[in-house]
């Protein structure tokens, strides 16, 4: 199985939601729609379930890290932050995560506004909630409604996919990838795997919090299979601060830079940036785990093509999380099973979910 791509956007219009039965719209056919619905305001709630609803981490979870290749900064970060945590005791012993949740999403206007500011924001804030489960190793589903739509999405440690009301089932290519919701401080065992072969870059104050950074990359294998003749993602990085004091992961950053170019046509290049700022630890079970944050999205599009200039689009969200169980009796690997539309015996046209959005 070729490696997968993380959960991203591809807006539809109104008219061909009637025809995603089956495998839903091509990449091309989304090309088409895409560049109009961005930016336009009666599609505000389907752009927030694409780009905030399901994402995936930019990187995978490495089984055995190359320690060779990490600095002694890092291992001690990483060390500091699962003491903190306490995550090494449920290692083993977690089978599997219960998590529920409430979502506040809304369209803003100002560049300089916070995720506090989703109430009084440009669109309408969209109020949701969703539920996830996890299982070991890299099995998860997740269920989110806002504003009376439905996202599903999951993984069953082969292939990762997703269902939306106006694309039905869908899969991604590129390598398999936590959920980014997950490594929002809800599953500091993922954290602590995916950072323990980041690259250390020094300190920096988020927040008032003065933060030891780490860095992580797309390495160019994983950039090529989630590339084709259309789009060619350029990069794709991920920044993760641990707080000095308390060890914990308190502020996420990820962004990526695509370039999109059909037959024909100038380039247009995508630069999206996503951080995260993650708070209210609390101890479930022995383990230290986040209870809210605030996400905020930018989206720049920019080429000589575009007479108007940079088009920006900006959106935020608010989560909490009401409940956190481990090792709930009853979940098995059939809770994971995908839909047969993205499953390996199922042709794979039509089955690509990659945008300049979210890659």
């Amino acid at each position: 199985m070729s490696r997968l791509a993380p959960l991203s956007e591809e807006p539809i219009n109104e008219e061909d939601s009637a025809n995603c039965s089956k495998k839903g719209l091509s990449w091309k056919n989304w090309l088409k729609t895409h560049f109009s619905l961005v930016f336009n305001k009666k599609s505000d709630l389907k752009i927030l379930l694409s780009v905030l609803g399901c994402p995936l981490f930019p990187v995978s979870i490495l089984s055995k890290p190359p320690i060779n290749e990490v600095s002694s900064s890092a291992q001690y970060i990483i060390q500091h932050f699962t003491a903190a945590t306490g995550c090494r005791k449920s290692e083993g012993r977690v089978k599997n995560i219960f998590v529920t949740g409430k979502v506040t999403m809304a369209m803003v206007d100002e560049l300089g506004a916070t995720a506090g500011s989703v109430a009084g924001a440009a669109g309408v804030a969209q109020k949701g909630c969703f539920v996830m489960w996890q299982m070991v190793p890299n099995k998860w589903l997740i269920e989110l409604v806002l504003g009376g739509h439905k996202v599903v999405a999951g993984s069953d440690g082969n292939v990762a996919w997703r269902h939306t009301p106006w694309l039905g089932a869908h899969a991604a290519k590129g390598g398999v990838r936590p959920l980014r919701r997950a490594l929002q401080g809800l599953d500091p065992v993922a954290i602590s795997a995916v950072f323990s072969s980041a690259q250390y870059m020094g300190e920096k104050r988020i927040s008032g919090t003065d933060c030891f950074v780490l860095k992580l990359c797309a390495d160019q294998v994983d950039l090529a299979d989630r590339s084709d003749s259309t789009a060619e993602m350029i990069k794709h990085v991920i920044f993760g601060y641990f707080s000095q004091r308390s060890g914990l992961l308190v502020f996420l950053e990820d962004s990526y830079l695509t370039r999109i170019q059909s037959p024909g046509t100038h380039p247009t290049y995508w630069e999206t940036t996503m951080a995260t700022k993650i708070e209210d630890y609390r101890i479930v079970e022995g383990v230290m785990i986040a209870h809210s944050g605030q996400s905020s999205v930018i989206i720049t599009r920019f080429g000589d093509n575009l007479k108007a200039g940079l088009s920006v689009t900006r959106m935020e969200e608010i989560w909490t999380i009401d409940d956190v169980a481990f090792n709930v009796p009853g979940l098995s690997i059939d809770c994971f099973i995908p839909p047969k539309e993205v499953q390996k015996d199922f042709p794979e046209e039509s089955l690509d979910w990659r945008s300049p959005l979210h890659q």
